[in-house]
């Protein structure tokens, strides 16, 4: 019988499909950090699928526009939005409040915020709230949703070339090694380039909370009050979040960087 081997030639050739798709991906420098990172989509998609996104959540749920849960996220946005400054540049800030149970808030692409009448019991008060909107402007402002785009078609090329190469051997084997493989992709890479970009997005928010006048140790707080309401939770290299002890263990070594931002600020 013949011998079935590793197409090696399907394999060079996704990894220089791997390195095209690289090289011509566009790359993006965080305007707070100064870390450099590669997109998967361009600015103008990014924003059209936001604003996609925002009308979308907005035409399926019951907002509220009056009243003093949304004078204060409405006041927390405002502050924050200042703080961001040229950070956000082009984006066109909007927040709404929606009635619901979940615990949940986020900012899509381009600036659209949406807070959850079901994250103000955790956040207590004004300055929890700044800690949970300030994480989620970050991150549209860090474009991790991009990054997450150009990580996962990089993920894709790899796949289909290993796919490939390994076409010929023995259907059980094959599945096999790609099953491991994915396994690493999944634990080594795609999960801990999220918990990264969640441990970031603390950071960045908390340096814009402080510059808008709100005490950031108010986030070690929150986090430990969400933390109390997660219920069971899988271990960090699972997950896409770090653990609740290594993000307010990052946060309380931030501190003092954004106390000084805050007393900058004047505040």
């Amino acid at each position: 019988m013949e011998r079935r081997h590793i197409k090696w030639g399907a394999i060079a050739a996704a990894a220089l499909s791997l390195a095209v798709y690289y090289f011509n991906a566009e790359k993006f420098t965080n305007p707070m950090t100064g870390e450099e990172a590669r997109v998967g989509m361009s600015r103008d998609q990014e924003q059209a699928l936001g604003l996609q996104g925002y009308e979308q959540v907005l035409s399926e749920s019951q907002t509220v526009s009056s009243g003093p849960e949304y004078e204060m996220v409405k006041r927390v946005a405002d502050r924050l939005t200042a703080a961001v400054g040229d950070d956000g540049a082009g984006f066109e800030w909007a927040v709404s409040l929606v009635q619901s149970d979940e615990v949940n808030a986020f900012c899509l692409p381009g600036g659209k915020i949406v807070v959850y009448t079901g994250i103000l019991p955790i956040a207590e008060d004004e300055a929890g709230l700044a800690v949970v909107m300030g994480h989620e402007i970050a991150h549209a402002i860090a474009r991790h949703g991009a990054q997450r785009v150009f990580q996962q078609g990089a993920v894709e090329i790899a796949e289909q070339g290993l796919n490939n190469g390994l076409s010929d051997l023995p259907p059980g084997e094959r599945e096999q090694v790609l099953g491991l493989l994915g396994a690493g992709a999944q634990y080594g890479l795609i999960l801990p380039f999220s918990r990264d970009h969640e441990l970031e997005a603390d950071q960045m928010g908390l340096i814009y909370m402080a510059r808008a006048g709100y005490d950031p140790e108010a986030a070690v707080g929150f986090w430990q009050r969400m933390a109390a309401a997660g219920g069971n939770k899988p271990p960090e290299f699972m997950s896409t979040h770090p653990s609740d002890s290594t993000r307010i263990r990052q946060i309380r070594e931030l501190l003092p960087q954004a106390q000084a931002e805050r007393r900058s600020a004047g505040e």
